[in-house]
């Protein structure tokens, strides 16, 4: 089973962060790439143990709009 996952990158400290979107996982690398091959191994872990249930979210096929937006107080 292939499933396209969405995740965030995010420099913190002398790490980078990847964050999962449709499902709550993250892990960390040295560099953007380390980062998104660690999140990419922790997703297939997911995915191998995941109950039916749980793989529901990627039957709709549709990707998550994710954008930045900008707030003053």
């Amino acid at each position: 089973m292939e499933c396209k996952l969405s995740a965030v990158i995010k420099k913190e400290g002398k790490w980078f962060v990847a964050r999962g979107v449709e499902i709550e996982l993250a892990s960390q690398g040295t560099s953007v790439e380390e980062a998104i091959s660690n999140l990419k191994e922790a997703f297939e872990l997911w995915i191998k143990h995941a109950d039916k249930e749980e793989l529901e979210v990627f039957e709709a096929g549709d990707s998550p709009i994710v954008t930045q937006i900008a707030a003053t107080a």
